[in-house]
């Protein structure tokens, strides 16, 4: 009995996805080709096309669990008790990110915030973490830690938008080396989330 159509399609897509995360092990982001993920994975383009649009596709569905499975680990994590400790609960974030031009893009026009393309699990990915650092921020104003004129979640999408702009300096062709992050991040989010003394 020849297995169900829906089954092998799914394991087809299955396939895929592990031979181009594969791959990327190899190869990283930037280095995957689709005519090397076919070729293993034994199928023809128009195959992996109708799994994933094209490449980019492809690499959003390898992308989204794995930047899911970073705020996996970020979340078992205590909640952060200091600004400081926020930066090194952020970092583990900017770090995949940095890996590769790849990610960053990618994460950026799948989220939906460019209006082109979306993917629902990067989507949900930008959710999840403005939602995680909402609830932070809010632990840390009602210790008075925080600034407390502007609501959470506020704050928090201003630190997803400094997370962004952080990363998109380290991929200028400006600047020469990428910066310590989580310096960079404390000279953005100190004075976005600590008001002066005196305020």
């Amino acid at each position: 009995m020849s297995r169900a159509p829906q089954q092998r399609r799914l394991e087809t897509r299955a396939r895929l996805l592990e031979v181009a995360a594969a791959q990327i092990t190899a190869s990283g982001y930037s280095g995957l080709r689709v005519e090397d993920v076919v070729a293993e994975a034994g199928v023809a383009k128009g195959t992996l096309f109708s799994h994933f649009g094209d490449k980019d596709g492809l690499l959003a569905a390898v992308i989204g669990p794995r930047i899911m499975a970073v705020l996996d680990e970020t979340e078992a994590l205590p909640a952060p008790q200091t600004l400081e400790e926020v930066i090194d609960r952020l970092l583990p974030v900017v770090q995949f990110v940095a890996q590769d031009r790849v990610i960053f893009d990618l994460l950026l026009r799948y989220s939906g915030t460019t209006g082109t393309e979306t993917d629902a699990v990067i989507a949900q990915s930008f959710c999840r973490q403005t939602s995680l650092w909402s609830g932070w921020v809010t632990e840390l104003q009602n210790t008075g830690m925080l600034r407390q004129d502007q609501s959470a979640e506020v704050l928090a999408e201003g630190m997803q938008a400094f997370l962004n702009h952080i990363l998109a300096l380290s991929f200028c062709a400006a600047h020469d080396a990428p910066g310590n992050f989580r310096d960079d991040l404390l000279t953005y989010l100190s004075p976005w989330l600590v008001l002066p003394s005196g305020a």
